[in-house]
């Protein structure tokens, strides 16, 4: 028993090794904390070193190269990135706006349309072959043209009372694309989860709406957090496609300056501009998926 106490110690509230009862850590396990945090350490080292030369060796490979000068002139230019950024940012808001509505909008169609997918009965089955119809069209459908076709098709037809905006036809484009993959997403969740918990949900007289609300979605929706994150990740780069319908967002404020100076700095900065706005929410979402992968290995919520 003595042998086992000293081999798992334990930290008293002031931080020092050992329990209040007067423990002491045995000197193996204080060499082997020790020789972990070598370790560690030296691995750190390693890795700092080896993205140093690598960073070293990829720079003067491009900066050695022959058309290096005429590539930096034409892409990397600082008077036209000085030019273009104020005015990049200042079309970077319609691409945030747009995300922020059509990622609302792909959350309530999706789930939906995954619902309607779910649901049970030969009552249903008319339903359920639309929303997998849906889903298989728009999923194989690439985005561009989709966009192309809502954008520049639409106006086309002159239907009274449509909207020929671009800005709100390609929102529209985004969120039928998105919406089938998200519905995917969710259906996967719904049928992650065992019938049983429907079962038991409905002995204890909920309804099949009840337990579907009360007890399946919520389940579905919160283990699928991470792959609708990155959902969210892919909708807000592909904002910037709304630009093919003349919408002065990010890119197409870029392509402005481009088409006057022939010059390619803009695009790069739009792209930079993307993504410096995508790197927070990937972190995020990383986080988020590390923190459930957590909650899984200790048993917790799924």
């Amino acid at each position: 028993m003595t042998a086992v106490k000293e081999e798992s110690g334990q930290e008293d509230p002031s931080g020092m090794p050992g329990g209040g009862d007067g423990y002491v850590p045995s000197q193996r396990r204080l060499d082997r904390e020790r020789f972990k945090r070598t370790r560690a350490r030296r691995a750190t080292g390693i890795a700092a070193a080896s993205t140093l030369v690598t960073g070293i060796v990829l720079y003067l490979v491009v900066v050695n190269a022959p058309g290096w000068p005429r590539t930096k002139e034409t892409f990397f230019n600082g008077q036209y990135a000085r030019e273009a950024f104020p005015k990049v940012l200042e079309g970077l808001w319609l691409n945030v706006r747009l995300l922020l509505i059509c990622g609302v909008a792909v959350l309530v169609l999706g789930m939906l349309i995954a619902i309607a997918r779910t649901l049970r009965g030969p009552v249903f089955f008319p339903l359920r072959a639309l929303a997998a119809a849906y889903t298989d069209f728009f999923r194989g459908l690439p985005l561009i043209i989709n966009l192309m076709i809502v954008v520049l098709g639409v106006p086309a037809l002159r239907l009274q009372g449509i909207t020929v905006d671009p800005v709100l036809l390609g929102g529209t484009a985004l969120t039928l694309t998105y919406s089938a993959y998200v519905a995917e997403v969710f259906r996967a969740g719904i049928e992650s989860v065992h019938p049983s918990q429907r079962a038991a949900a409905r002995s204890l007289g909920l309804t099949n709406r009840q337990a579907l609300r009360h007890v399946v979605l919520p389940q579905a929706v919160r283990r699928q957090v991470p792959p609708l994150l990155n959902d969210l990740v892919s909708l807000q780069k592909d904002t910037g496609l709304v630009s093919i319908g003349g919408a002065v967002d990010a890119v197409r404020a870029a392509d402005i300056i481009v088409g006057r100076s022939l010059n390619y700095t803009p695009y790069i900065v739009a792209g930079l501009v993307f993504v410096a706005l995508t790197i927070p929410m990937t972190r995020f979402t990383d986080w988020v998926t590390a923190r459930m992968d957590r909650q899984r290995a200790q048993g917790g919520t799924l």
